[in-house]
């Protein structure tokens, strides 16, 4: 490889890494990262409250943004929220997006 190809390489990586969707990080990293258990991250996939991709091999992958989602879930249920009551919540948050972003390109028209 010529160092001209490397700017390309950096920037190929530096892309994954700012990619927010990212299937990025394993479960155990995640527990980890969140200070719980991974057999708790499995119940919150099974319940599809926050259902990360597979790896090829079936591993769950978790991205930045799923990660964040997590980080909130935690958050919910240490005050008391129920699993139904953080999907709910969840599921508002999501339509809140949507209609944001329906605002904003009725706006730029």
């Amino acid at each position: 490889m010529t160092e001209k190809d490397a700017p390309q390489r950096r920037t190929n990586r530096d892309a994954l890494v700012e990619d927010r969707t990212a299937p990025f990080y394993t479960i155990g990293q995640v527990a980890d990262l969140l200070g719980v258990q991974p057999a708790a991250l499995r119940r919150l996939d099974e319940q599809q409250i926050v259902s990360p991709e597979r790896s090829d091999g079936g591993q769950r992958r978790y991205s930045q943004q799923e990660v964040e989602q997590l980080r909130e879930v935690v958050a919910l249920t240490d005050e008391g929220v129920t699993l139904p009551g953080v999907r709910k919540v969840l599921q508002l948050q999501q339509q809140v997006e949507e209609l944001k972003e329906e605002v904003a390109e009725l706006k730029n028209r």
